[in-house]
């Protein structure tokens, strides 16, 4: 391997694929098995769902466990399969949240379509809602995550409003 690969200066190896981000590459190498453009929808997936989970600092087993399930079903994988592209999302989520986000974001919404959107909005609420509540950071990085993939308000309020016994900022207490 070449130095310039190494730091990845190499200019062959790093326009190759202009549109990815390091995140969606190492979740996506992870998932090999699949096809690639599946794969690259299920590790945006993934990252989305951890960057939910962690908009508090802090991911509860209770969000890890609703994660893998999610990525289970949602992205029909294997239980192995799922639990690798959790973790490896949690992980880049923790060291590279603040400059992947929107470029995860920005990604998944060139992936999907609006249906597979509101489907993910649904269960960002979801693992919000995981350990009883929904914060207001969660709540807020929720609706950053719908602005980001050009969700209308109207739609990001009809799905927000199937986890209103969850939101604590409506919780009298």
């Amino acid at each position: 391997m070449s130095i310039l690969r190494l730091l990845k200066l190499d200019r062959e190896e790093s326009s190759a694929h202009p549109s990815e981000t390091d995140t969606v590459r190492k979740i996506t190498r992870a998932l090999d098995q699949l096809e690639p453009e599946k794969a690259k929808f299920v590790a945006a997936f993934a990252y989305l769902l951890s960057r939910a989970a962690r908009a508090d600092l802090r991911i509860e087993p209770k969000e890890t466990e609703i994660m893998e399930r999610i990525v289970m079903e949602h992205g029909q994988l294997p239980e192995e399969q799922a639990i690798i592209a959790v973790q490896i999302a949690k992980t880049q989520n923790i060291l590279f949240g603040g400059t992947e986000n929107y470029l995860v974001s920005r990604e998944f919404g060139a992936l999907a379509s609006l249906s597979q959107k509101l489907a993910l909005i649904d269960c960002l609420f979801a693992v919000g809602a995981a350990d009883g509540s929904i914060s207001t950071v969660e709540d807020s990085e929720i609706s950053q995550i719908a602005d980001e993939l050009r969700i209308e308000h109207k739609d990001l309020m009809q799905v927000r409003s199937r986890y209103r016994e969850f939101l604590a900022v409506l919780r009298k207490e």
